[in-house]
């Protein structure tokens, strides 16, 4: 342990000859090592190989650091993968990937610097979203590989569960035999999977890319230390390139974050500057991330896009960002318009993969929550329109006071097509898994005595929401077997923050609302990035809905009603109203309502052109629909 500290003193001192400083902090970190085995201590071992690349790193001694990097991240992943599912300890997974992070973010730049771009996007999947992939797979391992597989991948389960358990409990009569023995059976069951799904400690990208069709680009962000990385490439791409940020370019993007949370945060009490400046700001997004020099190096025949964020990435509406057109003359677009057939996201390329094996041709049964809270008038209307899409004999909607936690519980959601929530959602920064969509019944009045953080969420009004009461990430997880989305097509969550994940977590950070959906077994969600306005939501789903009904991608769906609500007059907006009435046989006052809603506008002005009313909306994930 002295050695180990006595190595990142010298790694860190300011004093001396850099290039001493370094030789003596690899020479402690090797000693550190002698003691600190793999076998005797592996969590010590890998913090100190992860110490020793570092060293390299600085050192430059690019091919040292990488076997350390190496050896590191083995040793985590393999930890990782002797934390049996239902242990109680999965959390523990989480944490040790957070904890060696570093690990992977030293490896992609060390692969960058050793010019081996496609490995370094492998490590880059291997550092994401690892739990959601591992619990995804557990849920479709029947769906996803032949039935002699899953015989035998169960076989591996039950046995390397059966060993972990004995050596933990102190039963076996030879452990170090038992535990080799459970290496190799690990080692056994991962070659047979990744013969039929290459993905986690074993993704790689040439078979990914190999997948993709002719006309889809992949945008993917990184983010290191202290640079921006994009990878950028096609199926045609004979190596991805890479965009990296000047270190000014990632200030300069920390900075812009901050201010645009903390403006976005103060703007949901009081209005301030957030939502007007939000065109602003995209501007300022776009030249930090210099989106126009990414947009150019994708090939003109692309006309789909799949961006993957990382980090705090994935809280912002790239699919608006402006760029300046090819075609010169100084015009600006936003990135949607550049790709005619859709822009979507995906968590990582692992999901999307994953997503893939999940094909749900129907699209006809839906089940809907429909206000919960009574005072989203247009969530109302919204909803009444939306069902008239589907067949009424196969559509369940829970209105208002009846849609409550215990009815949703009791409904069989694994027989349903599109699982549609208009109501009100909560983002909870401090425990993202406690973020939910509030139902009806949920206000409570408790004591301050009686306040638990664990089953209470104070709003930003003041309000108390009893969360037992709610739909929260915790509760999506932990669907029952009858509720799996099993049959579901999309799930769409037409309320606020719905698509907001946890920023902070340095490791599976794409923890939020539609990682429950997607573990629940929906290939798509479609979510929100703030809190949105209600009449234009209403208006944007009511769109979005008619796309998908005339064949359009979802992505492409979403897209097609964003632009729709962005450029619509005044006029066209009354007019599509009363053509809707007409051909669905609606009240009269939904044309009324809009009307009333828009009268402080001239016929020809666009109401919603502000990226505030539509540019929230994320589809999150499934590449064909």
């Amino acid at each position: 342990m002295t050695q180990n500290n006595l190595g990142i003193a010298y790694r860190n001192r300011i004093k001396g000859q850099k290039a001493q400083n370094l030789e003596n902090a690899i020479a402690c970190f090797q000693s550190a090592l002698a003691v600190y085995t793999r076998e005797a201590f592996p969590e010590n071992w890998a913090s100190t190989q992860n110490n020793l690349g570092l060293a390299y790193q600085d050192a430059q001694n690019f091919p040292e650091a990488y076997k350390a990097f190496d050896a590191a991240i083995k040793t985590v992943e393999s930890l990782r993968d002797e934390i049996i599912s239902g242990s109680g300890v999965e959390e523990h997974k989480t944490k040790l990937a957070e904890k060696y992070n570093r690990s992977y973010r030293g490896m992609v730049e060390v692969c960058l610097e050793l010019t081996n771009i496609t490995e370094a996007i492998e490590y880059v999947e291997r550092s994401k979203t690892q739990n959601l992939v591992d619990k995804i797979i557990s849920r479709d391992l029947k769906t996803i590989f032949h039935p002699e597989v899953v015989t035998k991948l169960e076989e591996y389960r039950d046995e390397i569960a059966a060993g972990q358990y004995e050596i933990q409990h102190g039963k076996a009569d030879n452990p170090t035999a038992l535990a080799q023995r459970l290496q190799e059976l690990r080692q056994q069951r991962n070659d047979l999977q990744d013969q039929y799904l290459p993905i986690g400690s074993s993704f790689k990208f040439e078979q990914f890319q190999n997948n993709l069709d002719d006309h889809t680009a992949i945008v993917q962000f990184y983010i290191t230390g202290d640079k921006l990385l994009t990878f950028i490439f096609t199926r045609e791409t004979q190596q991805p390139i890479v965009w990296q940020s000047e270190p000014q370019d990632l200030d300069k993007f920390v900075n812009w974050k901050d201010e645009y949370l903390r403006d976005y945060k103060a703007d949901k009490i009081n209005k301030n500057n957030w939502q007007n400046d939000l065109s602003n700001r995209l501007h300022e997004l776009a030249d930090i991330l210099s989106i126009d020099d990414i947009i150019e190096q994708i090939p003109e025949r692309c006309d789909r896009l799949i961006l993957i964020p990382h980090r705090y990435l994935h809280l912002l509406p790239l699919h608006a960002l402006p760029i300046t057109s090819k075609q010169g003359e100084g015009k600006s677009k936003i990135i949607m318009e550049q790709f005619p057939a859709g822009v979507s996201y995906a968590p990582s390329c692992q999901l999307l993969q994953l997503a893939q094996t999940r094909k749900r041709p129907d699209f006809t049964h839906l089940f809907a929550v429909q206000n919960p809270t009574g005072d989203l008038s247009y969530a109302n209307i919204g909803v009444e329109v939306i069902k008239s899409y589907f067949n009424r004999a196969d559509t369940e909607v829970l209105v208002e006071n009846a849609a409550t936690k215990a009815a949703i519980d009791s409904k069989p959601l694994n027989t349903y097509h599109c699982l549609h929530f208009s109501c009100h959602g909560y983002f909870n920064y401090d425990k993202p898994r406690k973020s939910a969509l509030i139902l009806a019944n949920s206000h409570v009045s408790p004591t301050p005595a009686e306040l638990n953080p664990e089953q209470h969420l104070v709003l930003d009004n003041g309000e108390v929401i009893d969360l037992d009461k709610c739909l929260t990430l915790d509760a999506i997880f932990a669907l029952k077997s009858e509720q799996t989305l099993e049959q579901c097509r999309l799930v769409t969550l037409s309320a606020c923050e719905t698509g907001l994940i946890d920023f902070q977590n340095n490791s599976d950070e794409y923890i939020g609302l539609p990682s429950g959906f997607l573990v629940a077994g929906s290939p798509a969600v479609v979510s929100s990035l703030w809190k949105v306005e209600e009449v234009s939501t209403a208006l944007l789903m009511i769109k979005f809905y008619q796309n998908l009904l005339n064949q359009m991608s979802l992505a492409l769906a979403l897209n097609q009603s964003q632009l729709w609500l962005r450029d619509a007059t005044v006029q066209e907006l009354l007019d599509w109203a009363e053509q809707l009435t007409k051909q669905l046989n609606l009240e009269n006052n939904f044309k009324e309502k809009i009307k009333k809603e828009l009268r402080l506008f001239k016929s020809e002005e666009t109401p919603f052109y502000s990226p505030f009313y539509w540019a929230a909306y994320c589809a999150i994930v499934k590449y064909y629909f």
